[in-house]
C-alpha cells in the first residue's frame, strides 16, 4: 500500500531523556489491546482521519493504491487472507472453507469458497470474479490501469472447479506468495471493463460483500461512513458505525485532543509530546513494514542521469536527518539499508554502501565528471546552459517534520551545486496529479505493509508503456525487473532470500531513490478501544474493533 505522507520519524532513535538511542521494536511486535468480541460491548462508533480525499476506491486501479482505500475496501469486499502478527497468512472462514495448493507441475491453487458469501447485488462468490480480476491485472491489457500486476501476471488459467464453490487458479509460472492475491476480491461486474475498472469506483463502492457496507460519501464534508451489513454471514461487527475523516495532521491532532477522532498518529516528537499524556488515551507501539524515502524521477529532466542520482544519494547525509527527526521518541528508528526487507526483518542485508553512505566531496566530483560545472557557493551547478535545479514535491498534508526534512535536504543538496525547489501542493491533488503521474523531481512519502516481498516488485519493476505501476520515478533496468520476478517465482525461501537482495544491491546502484528509515507505529488511540493499534505484521480487523465495557469511548 502507499501511504502518501512525507516523513513521520527517522533513524538513529534518541532517548527522550537526551539518553543513549533505544533499540527497534522487535519485528512484529503487536500492541492492539487484543480482546475477545465478548468483552466488548455492542454498539459505539470509531472515527479515524485520513490525510486526503480519495476518489477512487478501487485499489487495484492506478489511482486508488491508497492506505486509506486499502483500509475502507477491507470493510466491504473479501479478504481472502489475512496476515497474523508474525505474518503468516491464514485463510479467512467468512470466504473460504480452504484454499492450498494442490498441484505443482504446474502450480495450480484450488480454493473452495463458503457457500453463504455472497455480494450485495445477491450473486455468490464464484471463479468468475477471479478470473475477471486476473484478467484486469495480469493478462497486460493496457486499456486497465492498473498498480501492480505481480502474481497475476503469472496466471495461466482461471476456472470453476468441481462444483460452483470451487476455483481453480493455474500458474504459467510458479509464484511463491500466491495468498497476496485476490486479497480484496473485486466483483466481476464492477471490473470486467477498462470503463468499469477504471470509472466504475470513483466516488462510488459499486458491490460489496462484507461486514460492513458504506452508508454515505460525503464530499462536501469529506467523510465516509460505513455500517455494518444486515446480509452479512458472519459473526456481525460490534461497531454501529466507522467514520472516516478528511484532515490535515495538525487538524487530526486537535480533533483527536478534542474527543472527536479516535486515533491520530504519534510517529513524531513533537506529537509525541502533545499526545502522551492527552486525557483518556494511551500511546500504543509497533514495528511493521513500513518505509520511507525519496523517490528520485529517472523519467526526464537533470534526473534522468544515473550520475546525478548518485550525487543526491551520496549528498544527503542520512545520519544527520535521523538525528531531527528521532529525537524524542519512545522507541528506535533505524536508518533502512534494504528496500525488501525491514531492519529486524529475517534476510535484511545492509547494501546501501556506498550510495547510502553520506560523502560531500564524491557528491561534487560525480557532478564534476558528468559535466556539471561548479559556479561557487550557493549558486546551482550549470551545464549546456541549464542550471541543476530540482523540484520537491510536498503534499500540503505533509507534517511538520516532513518539511523540516525536506528543507534540510534542499540544504544539504545545495553543498553540492543542488538546488531544489520545495513546491506545495494541495493535499487532495498530490496523489492523483504528481505522484502517480511522474510530476516531480523528488517526493518524499511511504511504502506500508508490504510484507510479502514480492508485494514490492512493482515498486522497481521496468515501466511498460504508460504504466508505470508503483515505480513513479521510472527507474529501473532488465537485470533488476529479471532478478525481482525470478525471486517473485522462487519457491524455496532461502534462494528467493538471495535473489531479493541482489535485487536490492541493484536498486541502489540504480539511484531509485534516497532510503531513509523504517518508520515505527506510534499512535495514540481513545482509552477503551479494543482490538486496533499497531498489528505488528498482520492485519487489522476492524470488524472486531470495538470498545470495552466499561469504557466511555465510541
Amino acid at each position: 500500500m502507499t501511504a502518501v505522507l512525507a516523513g513521520c520519524t527517522s533513524s538513529g532513535g534518541v532517548h527522550p531523556d537526551g539518553g543513549t538511542p533505544t533499540k527497534a521494536v522487535e519485528y512484529g511486535t503487536q500492541d492492539i489491546n487484543s480482546r475477545p468480541l465478548n468483552q466488548l460491548r455492542q454498539g459505539g462508533t470509531f472515527t479515524l482521519a485520513t490525510p486526503q480525499w480519495a476518489t477512487q476506491y478501487n485499489f487495484n486501479q492506478t489511482d486508488g493504491a491508497l492506505d486509506q482505500v486499502a483500509q475502507i475496501d477491507s470493510l466491504v469486499e473479501p479478504v481472502l487472507f489475512r496476515l497474523d502478527a508474525k505474518g503468516v497468512p491464514h485463510a479467512n472462514p467468512d470466504y473460504l472453507a480452504s484454499a492450498a495448493v494442490t498441484s505443482t507441475a504446474p502450480q495450480t491453487v484450488t480454493y473452495h469458497l463458503n457457500p453463504k458469501a455472497r455480494w450485495s447485488d445477491g450473486k455468490p462468490l464464484s471463479a468468475a470474479d477471479f478470473a475477471a480480476q486476473w484478467r484486469a491485472l495480469g493478462t497486460g491489457d493496457e486499456r486497465f490501469h492498473i498498480a501492480d500486476p505481480s502474481g497475476y501476471d503469472r496466471i495461466k488459467d482461471v476456472r470453476q472447479g468441481a462444483d460452483a464453490h470451487e476455483v481453480k487458479v493455474v500458474f504459467r509460472t510458479p509464484y511463491a506468495d500466491w495468498q497476496r492475491l485476490f486479497t480484496p476480491l473485486f466483483p466481476a461486474p464492477a471490473i470486467a471493463t477498462p470503463e468499469r475498472f477504471n470509472r466504475g469506483w470513483i466516488n462510488r463502492i459499486p458491490i460489496s460483500a462484507g461486514p460492513f457496507k458504506i452508508a454515505s460519501m460525503d464530499r462536501t464534508a469529506q467523510t465516509v461512513t460505513a455500517v455494518p451489513d444486515p446480509r452479512w454471514w458472519g459473526t456481525p461487527p460490534r461497531l454501529d458505525k466507522v467514520i472516516f475523516r478528511t484532515l490535515l495532521p495538525d487538524a487530526a491532532q486537535q480533533a483527536f485532543l478534542n474527543g472527536e477522532i479516535d486515533a491520530v498518529n504519534a510517529a513524531t516528537a513533537e506529537d509525541y509530546a502533545k499526545l502522551k499524556d492527552a486525557k483518556d488515551s494511551e500511546i500504543r507501539t509497533g514495528s511493521s513494514w513500513d518505509d520511507v524515502h525519496v523517490s528520485l524521477n529517472g523519467a526526464g529532466g537533470p534526473l534522468a542521469d544515473i550520475d546525478v542520482r548518485h550525487a543526491v544519494q551520496r549528498a544527503v547525509n542520512r545520519e544527520a536527518l535521523a538525528k531531527v527527526a528521532a529525537e524524542g521518541l519512545p522507541i528506535g528508528v533505524p536508518l533502512l539499508g534494504n528496500h525488501i526487507f525491514m531492519t529486524n526483518q529475517p534476510g535484511y542485508v545492509d547494501h546501501s554502501s556506498p550510495w547510502g553512505t553520506y560523502d560531500l566531496k564524491e557528491a561534487r566530483r560525480i557532478l564534476d565528471r558528468a559535466g556539471w560545472k561548479s559556479r561557487g557557493a550557493g549558486e546551482p551547478r550549470v551545464k549546456d546552459g541549464k542550471e541543476l535545479r530540482l523540484r520537491f514535491v510536498l503534499s500540503t498534508a505533509t507534517n511538520r517534520l516532513g518539511l523540516d526534512l525536506a528543507q534540510l535536504i534542499q540544504q544539504m543538496l545545495a553543498q553540492a551545486g543542488i538546488a531544489v525547489d520545495i513546491t506545495k501542493v494541495p493535499a487532495n491533488d498530490y496523489a492523483a496529479k504528481y505522484l502517480f503521474q511522474g510530476n516531480f523531481d523528488m517526493v518524499m512519502f511511504r511504502f506500508t505493509g508490504l510484507t510479502y516481498p514480492s508485494s514490492t516488485v512493482s515498486i522497481y519493476q521496468q515501466p511498460k508503456g504508460e504504466q508505470a505501476f508503483l515505480n513513479y520515478g521510472r527507474v529501473s533496468d532488465a537485470k533488476l525487473d529479471g532478478l525481482l520476478k525470478k525471486a517473485a517465482g522462487t519457491l524455496d525461501r532461502t534462494r528467493a532470500t538471495e535473489l531479493y537482495n541482489q535485487a536490492d544491491a541493484e536498486i541502489w546502484r540504480l539511484g531509485h531513490d534516497v532510503e531513509l528509515y523504517q518508520r515505527p507505529q506510534v499512535i495514540a488511540v481513545r482509552k477503551g478501544l479494543a482490538n486496533y493499534g499497531v498489528p505488528g505484521l498482520g492485519d487489522l480487523d476492524l470488524a472486531k474493533v470495538g470498545w470495552e465495557r466499561r469504557s466511555s469511548g465510541g
